[in-house]
């Protein structure tokens, strides 16, 4: 098993700005005053083509699919939240928060990735959950070591437990489970996806500890990422508002390593710790200041991993 991906899926965006429906448990959106929609969705689209350039310069293999008008769709750019694609050949399909956000999962983009040369055995459906109101957002919910089967997860309204563990059942991966703090307007709130304060290297972890208010379960995170021989790389939760946490360790040319993140989550690390992650692989950061103020995500969120053996 394979922690890291040459091949990554990314959506460009035609409709983007700030959703009102993710803003009222995603409290790193903002809204960016004095701009018109088609200003701000211009601008999200400059910054997601020169990321792209940046990622294939480097050697990594973006599959670009772009959105659609049919449907009212303004975070189609984080597709990592519908779905999770795996070496067996099965895709994890998720249900989400947010209506508008169900309208992302496109059957024609895994048509595109079969004429890209990939292999879909089976499609794990979790969306009739959203008809309980249960919901489990893919990998910006479930942090996946996949070399070592531990599914992380911060417990949120946007990741129920129970189907946590169905997804780990299915996938054969032993659940970490926790949950994970920001303070919000002088008062504790869960962070809303995993990926926000923690990212999951071959032989690293970058992670906000002091986010985990319980410390049992911070412990037992820790054990878990000792366990599997992991530097531990902690983060501010100042940090975590800069979107240090979101970031992803990709393969580029002749499978070189390059953790992939915003110009923001960089400009927020000290020297100490990028030193320390250069010991372990080489950083590529690009500008995404209008995609992480509107959307409130960040570079881990636009990628989706492609991890399905080749037909």
């Amino acid at each position: 098993m394979q922690q890291t991906t040459n091949t990554i899926l990314m959506i460009r965006p035609i409709g983007f700005r700030m959703n009102e429906q993710t803003a009222v448990n995603n409290y790193y959106q903002k809204v960016i005053d004095n701009l018109l929609p088609e200003t701000v969705n211009a601008k999200a689209q400059q910054e997601f083509d020169a990321y792209v350039e940046k990622l294939r310069t480097i050697g990594v293999n973006v599959i670009v699919v772009s959105d659609t008008d049919v449907s009212d769709t303004p975070d189609s750019i984080f597709p990592n939240n519908w779905v999770s694609f795996h070496e067996n050949g099965n895709i994890g399909l998720y249900p989400m928060f947010a209506e508008n956000r169900r309208l992302e999962r496109r059957e024609d983009i895994f048509n595109t990735l079969e004429e890209n040369g990939f292999l879909i055995n089976n499609i794990v459906d979790y969306t009739s959950a959203e008809e309980e109101a249960v919901f489990l957002e893919g990998t910006g919910s479930l942090l996946l070591d996949r070399e070592n089967r531990k599914a992380y997860c911060a417990l949120s309204p946007r990741a129920d437990e129970d189907l946590v563990i169905e997804f780990c059942e299915d996938f054969e991966f032993t659940p970490v489970i926790f949950t994970s703090n920001q303070t919000v307007d002088g008062e504790r709130k869960a962070i809303y996806h995993t990926n926000v304060m923690m990212c999951l290297g071959e032989t690293f972890a970058v992670i906000c500890l002091s986010s985990i208010d319980d410390k049992r379960e911070r412990e037992n995170v820790v054990s878990h990422l000792k366990e599997t021989n992991k530097d531990i790389i902690d983060i501010t939760e100042a940090q975590v508002n800069n979107f240090a946490g979101n970031m992803l360790q990709v393969k580029g040319t002749n499978d070189e390593r390059y953790l992939i993140m915003s110009q923001a989550a960089y400009d927020s690390l000290t020297k100490s710790q990028i030193e320390r992650l250069e010991k372990h692989t080489k950083i590529l950061s690009s500008s995404l200041n209008t995609i992480e103020a509107c959307g409130g995500g960040s570079a881990r969120c636009m990628m989706a991993e492609v991890f399905l053996p080749k037909a």
